[in-house]
């Protein structure tokens, strides 16, 4: 896919972090785009939230810099950071305040939000009906919301969410999920958002980025961005024969099909190639008579990849 510069709201350019002898991020470099939603995924230590808080200025990087549209978080924090938006632990509020009052005070410290802004990013979350009540009364979704909403509050270009979904039940992740992606889409921001649920990540994000013990391991185009790239990226698929060892014979023959595995006790051949490829296996495999009686693609989940990419690690 080919990356447009202005696109490009977040760059991470060899980015690194140590403590003493011990590295914790190792030159790590990615890109964030704008109306992107893209998931950060990587075992337990694999230096996630120390990403997230280094990309947002908390702490400080031993190496390589941070880029926010252009402007360098390390010489140039304060236009950096006035493009970012975040949550990176949970949103704090005067509980004894209403979610309007809590966003007023905001208003209050910072230049350039009006009443119709405050309007518009309610509705954007959800909350127009809660506003006048009090943050105290709000349940754990609507105060992540209204903390979303609070980051929103000043049209940033990119939103940074560490475990947006903790402690939520699966309501309230899918709210969130469905509100995240409703922000991508109308405010054209770009998200980077870190969770251990990969089942949300995959309904959510449009991109992963995997690191493991702080390095770049992988990323990968998920959902309707893949299915994209599928009739010429080359796809497992499992086909039903009526003879399997002659079929087995057919395949090994042919340019752009890779033999993956047979299972002979259903009578199938996994093989590995494109739409154009496969089309060329099923006309042959009918012209050496050999019956065809199914053909599945084999979908591999997120969890599937990523337990493949990180040799096994799992994410918590």
């Amino acid at each position: 896919m080919k990356v447009h510069e202005e696109d490009v709201v977040l760059r991470l350019q060899q980015v690194t972090k140590k403590a003493g002898k011990q590295v914790i991020v190792d030159q790590l470099s990615f890109d964030v785009r704008k109306g992107e939603i893209v998931g950060l995924l990587g075992p337990n230590g694999a230096g996630k939230t120390t990403t997230i808080r280094m990309i947002v200025g908390l702490i400080g990087m031993t190496g390589g810099d941070v880029l926010i549209k252009g402007h360098s978080i390390r010489s140039s924090f304060a236009k950096a950071i006035s493009h970012v938006g975040a949550i990176v632990e949970n949103p704090e509020f005067y509980p004894y305040m209403t979610g309007w009052d809590n966003l007023k005070q905001y208003q209050r410290m910072t230049i350039g939000i009006t009443e119709e802004r405050i309007k518009q990013v309610v509705e954007i979350v959800g909350l127009s009906e809660a506003m006048g009540k009090k943050v105290r009364s709000y349940s754990l979704g609507m105060r992540q919301r209204l903390g979303i909403a609070q980051a929103l509050l000043h049209s940033p270009s990119i939103l940074i969410l560490d475990e947006p979904t903790n402690g939520l039940d699966p309501s309230g992740i899918r709210e969130m999920r469905d509100y995240l992606k409703q922000i991508a889409q109308k405010e054209e921001i770009a998200i980077l958002v870190s969770s251990h649920l990969l089942s949300e990540m995959e309904m959510m994000c449009s991109r992963v980025v995997v690191i493991q013990q702080g390095k770049f391991v992988h990323q990968q185009l998920i959902g309707a961005q893949q299915q994209g790239q599928e009739q010429t990226a080359a796809n497992d698929i499992r086909i039903r024969v009526r003879e399997l060892e002659k079929a087995e014979q057919v395949v090994r023959g042919l340019d752009g099909v890779q033999l993956v595995q047979l299972d002979t006790a259903a009578s199938e051949l996994e093989v590995s190639c494109n739409d154009e490829a496969l089309a060329l296996c099923v006309e042959e495999l009918c012209r050496q008579q050999i019956g065809v009686y199914r053909i599945v693609e084999v979908k591999r989940s997120l969890e599937d990849e990523f337990l493949a990419w990180t040799g096994g690690s799992r994410i918590v």
